[in-house]
């Protein structure tokens, strides 16, 4: 071997080493436990969990911010939102929120945390930059369940469960603007890519309900599977996958006909999901089997069931 070559060889052996871990490795998939009080971290290249993490006593939503270091986990018992260091592997510290925070998501500059606020309708949001709270936006709706940035980061949408809705906020003026009406118990919101729809699924109603995002106009009204509540979007915005908590599993809708045209069993009561950055893969936590259901999205196959702990609520990757 020539020294210029072994020069070369030894300099990217260097800059390999000096990288963070997770631009080495597969993306990872978080699974809040809420019957454990733990995250399961899954390695998505080989479908294994690589570690547990204490995160309070009932972790639900969560988001990780967009160089995979922090992940920002709502403990509900406990009113607060916990970051945790992934690097580490541990929690770092907790920011007070209110009374049962619940869906969590993070804006796309990742300045910003919001987590949905059961017990006082409104929204919480933290700045990640001085890990406190930043200020709340009430909402009309009753006991939301998820708040949801569009991808371009101008528009919050919030699930009041209780109030059969949608509420709208503007997130730069901090004020909600829109009310949508939809069907029974709404829960979980996907966008479209270009943040031009918006996908909620109605678990009562087992309907998605697709609403224009500049008008706040019901374009579609799709049904589901019994009990529909998780949304998953796929990158390329060609599908949405949704979860039906009856029946067991996920209906693949194909979003240029807004038609439901596959139907994937997973575990019992599936209940969040996220996709691979790639859009190849599908986790989906099953809150009643303690497991979470891998899903090829290409050939719309079960791959496999990965054991985590007790009640998983939701998957988010990076």
């Amino acid at each position: 071997m020539s020294s210029i070559r072994f020069t070369l060889l030894a300099q990217l052996a260097a800059l390999a080493a000096a990288l963070p871990a997770q631009l080495l490795a597969a993306p990872f998939a978080y699974v809040p436990n809420e019957g454990s009080g733990t995250i399961s971290v899954i390695d998505t290249a080989t479908d294994q969990v690589v570690a547990e993490m204490p995160a309070g006593t009932k972790p639900r939503g969560l988001a990780v911010d967009a160089d995979g270091r922090w992940l920002y986990v709502s403990d509900q018992p406990n009113n607060r939102l916990q970051v945790l260091d992934l690097k580490a592997r541990k929690a770092d510290k907790a920011v007070e929120l209110g009374e049962s925070p619940e869906g969590v998501s993070i804006s796309p500059d990742g300045r910003w945390v919001v987590a949905a606020i059961e017990g006082k309708n409104e929204i919480a949001v933290t700045d990640t930059r001085k890990r406190k709270l930043a200020s709340t936006i009430p909402v009309h709706g009753k006991n939301p369940e998820h708040a949801v940035f569009s991808p371009n980061g101008r528009l919050l949408f919030v699930s009041a469960e209780e109030g059969d809705a949608v509420d709208i906020i503007d997130f730069a003026s901090r004020k909600q603007v829109a009310q949508v009406a939809v069907g029974a118990r709404p829960r979980g919101i996907g966008f479209l890519p270009d943040s031009s729809r918006a996908y909620v699924a109605a678990e009562n109603a087992s309907e998605v309900f697709v609403i224009d995002t500049t008008s706040h106009a019901i374009v579609a009204r799709i049904k589901a599977g019994l009990r529909a509540n998780g949304i998953a979007v796929h990158p390329g915005g060609g599908q949405v996958y949704v979860s039906n908590g009856g029946d067991a599993n996920v209906s693949v809708i194909d979003t240029a006909s807004n038609q439901v045209v596959a139907t994937i069993p997973v575990g019992q009561r599936p209940w969040n999901m996220a996709l691979t950055p790639d859009g190849q893969k599908l986790y989906v936590a099953n809150g009643r089997s303690n497991t979470v259901t891998v899903i090829d999205t290409t050939s719309r196959r079960k791959l496999r069931d990965i054991p985590v702990g007790k009640l998983p609520w939701g998957v988010v990757i990076k």
